[in-house]
């Protein structure tokens, strides 16, 4: 398949708290792992829940449920289970190397392959970064009018600081991103409560089928908006930096952890990402909304002003959130495929252009959601296929590799992405 190469594992280092239950005297072994010594091991998969939860996420559920109702409840359902797979896959290639999945690209990939990789997850920044900024303008329009550019401007300036915390503390920036998580989820459980959400046609939504081009390109976007490639390329980095196990039992206790992580912060995206198609499939259903500004309007209209208003608070806190996030995961990016770190203003400056040029044209905001999807579902076989790759590798993995179910289960996926993808191809080809 890929050729490879060695290249020297680098050193366990001891730099968080995570590392102290992994190294000393206290360290954990399995019978006497309690939930206090898995704790340092959590936070990671909440950290890359924002990026399924980011305003890309809203424009294309908003569409989905508005236009086509409950039909597409099938792809939210089937998109979470993936990431669950993903992101656990992710992580424990950071937890078993020490290295991200970009730096282990670079290092066992032949360099043009390598470069080619790093090109495209350039891209995929700047789709992402797209997503982040036009949504957090988007909120800050309709919470207090302000002009588009400025909004992406202030959502930019609020992800620096936000991204500040981690400099400090790791668990600092966490707690802040789970607390903007904590806005979404309480506007979303409260606009499905008053919504009236009909049961039987969500387990009719369940079925997987489609209705036409429309229904497959915004399948695709929520695809996109869902798995997410920075996520994938971040998670692995996130576990890294905590430390690296170096007997079986701490393996086992840090696996543990981490896929309870992931478990507890996959399925409470998930659950977001449900929610929104509901509320827009029981309130917008019929209306002809496709815009964010349009579902904000006809929730206002059909569940009162409180229901708008936490909506676009969520809208804000996504975008303030994953705003952060996504230069993180750039960073990431080039410091693993090339080993090349700029200073993160420098980072902020090169994805948030586009994004306000996109804001200064006049572009429809939903519209340049939509289709930042659509670009982020097209690089995931990017990220995903050299994940399974490594991470059923025992060369790469060592005792962490993965069980060939789990490998199958990985190339199915894959798979499944690809193809949709071709689908979409030779729909828009036609």
């Amino acid at each position: 398949m890929f050729q490879t190469k060695r290249y020297a594992a680098p050193p366990t280092r001891r730099t968080t708290s995570a590392t102290a239950v992994l190294e000393g005297p206290a360290a954990v072994t399995g019978p006497r792992a309690t939930a206090g010594r898995l704790w340092p091991l959590l936070g990671p998969a909440f950290v890359t829940a924002v990026a399924y939860v980011d305003p890309g996420n809203f424009a294309t559920n908003i569409a989905a449920g508005s236009i086509y109702g409950y039909l597409l409840v099938w792809v939210v359902i089937a998109s979470n289970l993936m990431a669950m797979l993903i992101q656990y896959l992710s992580a424990k290639a950071g937890v078993a190397t020490g290295m991200s999945l970009p730096a282990l690209c670079r290092a066992h990939l032949p360099r043009p392959v390598a470069r080619v990789l790093w090109g495209q997850a350039e891209l995929v920044a700047i789709a992402t970064d797209l997503a982040e900024i036009v949504g957090g303008a988007l909120a800050l329009k309709l919470l207090f009018d302000l002009p588009l550019m400025a909004g992406g401007t202030i959502t930019a300036v609020v992800a620096f600081a936000v991204l500040a915390l981690k400099g400090r503390s790791h668990r600092h920036f966490e707690t802040v991103i789970v607390g903007l998580l904590g806005v979404i989820l309480v506007g979303f459980v409260y606009d499905v409560a008053v919504s009236g959400v009909d049961s039987m046609a969500v387990l009719d939504g369940t079925l997987p089928r489609f209705d036409g081009l429309g229904s497959v390109t915004l399948a695709a976007g929520m695809l996109g908006a869902t798995v997410m490639p920075h996520a994938i390329y971040l998670h692995s980095a996130l576990t890294s930096e905590r430390g690296r196990p170096r007997t079986e039992e701490e393996r086992r206790t840090v696996m543990r952890g981490q896929r309870i992580d992931v478990v507890v912060a996959m399925s409470i995206a998930g659950l977001m990402n449900l929610s929104l198609l509901l509320v827009a499939a029981s309130a917008l259903s019929g209306q002809g909304i496709d815009t964010i500004e349009g579902a904000h309007a006809g929730l206002g209209s059909a569940l009162g002003s409180g229901a708008a208003l936490l909506f676009a608070l969520g809208l804000l806190a996504s975008g303030f959130a994953s705003s952060s996030v996504g230069t993180l995961s750039g960073q990431v990016i080039m410091d693993g495929f090339i080993r090349r770190r700029i200073p993160v203003t420098t980072r902020r400056l090169i994805t948030l252009v586009p994004a306000l040029v996109i804001l200064g044209a006049g572009v429809d905001p939903t519209a340049a959601l939509v289709g930042s999807q659509i670009v982020l579902s097209f690089g995931i076989p990017f990220a995903l296929v050299p994940l399974v790759w490594f991470t059923s590798r025992r060369d790469v993995m060592g005792s962490l590799v993965n069980r060939r179910h789990t490998t199958i289960a990985g190339m199915l996926v894959a798979a499944a992405i690809i193809v949709l993808n071709l689908v979409l191809l030779a729909q828009i080809a036609r």
